[in-house]
């Protein structure tokens, strides 16, 4: 048996040798919590001045806005090939491992794939920019099983497609086909079965990932819809609330609602670009009712995300389809804490340890920015240069290893602090 004083000698040899960094997997769409973040410690707060190294790079994986899932030893990225889906999954070295296709992809208004894997134990989850369900085995690559969710709920397609990435919500998957049956429905992650269908709504979908929590012993799921802000029973779809955009989207012909709402101690916040700006909403303490506290016009996000680190919020602004700035918000109260340029142009974030990484959807420059409400201060850059179309994909992180998707490429670099 070993000791716990040789456990003790062993980590104290690991801090005097180097940094220890703590590993975690980036399983879905925007991290382990769908929210932007990262625990993992021991990574660089500055870049060199050529960027971190490139560990490896994978290409040919079609045309596509999909970020990387990594889950138990493996990488998992979605595109397109000849109007085909496909799912790619290689080994952490970047070694092949499987390829799979799944079926048609949007093909309309910037063709590609959308989805970012959802990844637990031994399966994977994605939804076709065409309305179409999977589930993968995550080995082998085999279709489980599949669901026409479009076809089954009568979807009305917003325009540029179906653009979900699943939820996983304890034995069933979350999914919003924004059908004239039902706008959001939950299957058995096991076979596919439907569990629960909302028809008290019959909403567009509107490129919104649905998040869950707890509040007051109630699991619920929020989602934005083309005409709403909804709260939900997540054991039974019964909708607990909705608020309306009604009186504060000032353009209501977009129906871009592309952000997922960020849940914290009992509030949530929306933001939907467009010039709709954003909201926060005070939950009951149980969490059946919501009412609207407070509107912004500043934090107006188009589709890269927002982080909420120490009570603000941060994110980029929508100016026009290709330019915004970079903001800062106080959680508690919507008050601007910075609204500043950077290159002109928006994009998506993520946070790790401190540092907001920021990526320049149309000229490719990621940066490290410190997290503070103070300034938006870039500390380091370094600049994509493979790969065709905007920059759309979201960063992924995990193990200290910077996943950056582009057009058929993806590169993985490494952060790590030595």
């Amino acid at each position: 048996m070993i000791s716990n004083k040789v456990i003790a000698l062993s980590l104290l040899g690991v801090l005097l040798c180097g940094t220890l960094t703590v590993a975690a997997d980036w399983p879905q769409f925007r991290g382990p919590d769908r929210d932007g973040k990262s625990e993992e410690m021991g990574l660089l707060q500055e870049w060199p001045a050529e960027g971190p190294a490139l560990l490896w790079e994978a290409e040919g994986l079609g045309e596509g806005y999909s970020s990387a899932a990594i889950a138990q030893g493996a990488v998992y990225i979605t595109g397109m090939i000849d109007d085909e889906g496909y799912v790619f999954a290689f080994d952490l070295d970047g070694r092949p491992k499987w390829k799979t296709r799944y079926g048609p992809e949007w093909t309309k208004s910037y063709q590609a794939a959308r989805c970012t894997p959802t990844v637990e134990d031994d399966r994977l989850y994605i939804t076709s920019g065409q309305g179409v369900i999977y589930c993968l085995d995550a080995a082998s690559g085999n279709i489980r099983w599949s669901l026409d969710a479009a076809a089954k709920y009568r979807t009305k397609f917003p325009r540029w497609g179906m653009s979900e990435n699943v939820l996983i919500d304890g034995d069933q998957i979350l999914c919003t086909p924004g059908g004239a049956v039902a706008s959001v429905i939950a299957l058995d992650k096991n076979t596919g079965n439907v569990l629960w269908e909302c028809k008290e709504l019959t909403q567009q979908s509107c490129y919104c990932n649905p998040v869950a929590f707890t509040r007051g012993g109630n699991r619920i799921v929020a989602t934005m819809l083309a005409d709403s802000v909804v709260g939900l029973d997540s054991n039974t779809g019964k909708l607990l609330w909705r608020d309306d955009f009604d009186d504060y989207h000032l353009d209501r012909n977009r129906l871009v609602n592309a952000n997922a709402p960020v849940y914290h101690d009992g509030c949530i916040y929306t933001t939907s670009g467009y010039s709709n700006g954003g909201a926060m909403l005070q939950l009951s303490v149980d969490g059946t009712g919501a009412r609207r506290v407070w509107t912004d016009a500043v934090l107006d996000v188009h589709h890269g995300g927002v982080v909420l680190v120490d009570g603000h919020l941060y994110g980029s602004n929508w100016r026009s389809n290709s330019r915004g700035d970079w903001a800062c918000l106080r959680w508690d109260d919507g008050q601007t804490m910075y609204d500043s340029k950077w290159n002109g142009n928006k994009g998506s974030v993520i946070y790790a340890e401190g540092m907001l990484y920021c990526w320049d959807e149309r000229a490719g420059e990621v940066v490290l920015v410190k997290a503070t409400p103070d300034e938006f201060k870039v500390t380091s850059s370094f600049t994509i240069t493979k790969g065709k179309g905007p920059f759309w994909a979201h960063p992924s992180l995990a193990d200290g290893r910077l996943y950056l998707r582009h057009g058929q490429y993806l590169m993985v670099y490494d952060i790590k602090a030595r």
